[in-house]
């Protein structure tokens, strides 16, 4: 996608694959700006991804109101290296009026199973959608509108 759909996945290279209402799907390698001092990938990186798709998702399955991350837990469950692409997918658990529940998955492939997902994060994110949209901000929906398969 060409557009910025997300200023701070953009910064870290983060490519998004598919929009939908069923699911956000990206990937992205990891570099160094992504690591912490031990060469692995930066927890807070995983939970910027979730919460950034989670909302993502939320926007767009909510009509593309405006939304708010209200909690985020995450579980870090493998380390991802530097140099290793990252698979990450947010899908909602619950789509109500005015709150969501998505579920976040961080994964790669398994080199000897190609097909086989080794988890690297889960997390939940919970949502607050339909909020006003501010008069500054009227078009903020304009790009995502773009790619999501509805």
């Amino acid at each position: 996608m060409k557009e910025i759909l997300d200023a701070p996945l953009h910064v870290i290279g983060f490519e998004i694959s598919d929009i939908s209402l069923q699911k956000i799907f990206g990937y992205f390698l990891v570099a160094k700006k992504c690591c912490n001092p031990f060469e692995v990938l930066h927890g807070g990186v995983s939970a910027l991804i979730a919460e950034s798709l989670a909302s993502m998702g939320a926007h767009v399955a909510s009509g593309f109101g405006r939304v708010a991350g209200v909690h985020l837990s995450i579980h870090h469950l493998k380390s991802a290296n530097l140099g290793e692409i990252v698979y990450a997918e947010a899908k909602p658990l619950n789509v109500g009026k005015s709150i969501h529940v998505w579920e976040v998955n961080l994964w790669e492939k398994n080199s000897l199973n190609l097909g086989e997902r080794i988890l690297i994060s889960s997390s939940r994110v919970t949502i607050k959608t339909n909020m006003p949209i501010p008069k500054n901000v009227k078009d903020a929906a304009v790009n995502i509108k773009k790619y999501a398969k509805l």
